[in-house]
Order: C-alpha cells, then structure tokens, then sequence
C-alpha cells in the first residue's frame, strides 16, 4: 500500500513503513504527471509500483486530482 499525501501540488508517495519513496509532479514540457524518486537506492516492491502507476493513471483520465493550494 502507498499513501498519498498532497503537498504543494505534489504528492508524496510513502509505503507502510513510513519512507518517502517519492513524488507525483506535473511536467509542464511534456504535459502529463510523472514519478520522481525521492532516493533511487530505495527498492519498491511490485504492489507499491503497481499502486504509483494506478495513481499515474488516474491523474492522466481525470479521475482524480492533485488539490491547489492557496498560500493567500
């Protein structure tokens, strides 16, 4: 299972154990949400992949959001 927490237009995806393996970001040049890794010797197991693709998925088809923030 991932967690994802909205921050700054950006989630950050973390596992059960508490570690942050990365983020979800929009890239403006290529107009689609991507994955970064947050430390690329983190090993991710194959539901937690699984989980940052489908968030991946749904982002792209509009089924869910990544929340504005408004710092005003």
């Amino acid at each position: 299972m991932v967690l994802f927490l909205s921050i700054q237009q950006e989630l950050d995806c973390i596992n059960n154990n508490g570690t942050i393996l990365g983020k979800i970001k929009f890239d403006h040049s290529q107009g689609a949400f991507k994955f970064e890794a947050d430390n690329a010797s983190i090993s991710m197991s194959d539901a937690e992949k699984i989980s940052i693709e489908q968030k991946l998925l749904d982002l792209a088809s509009g089924k869910c959001s990544i929340p504005m923030q408004d710092d005003d």
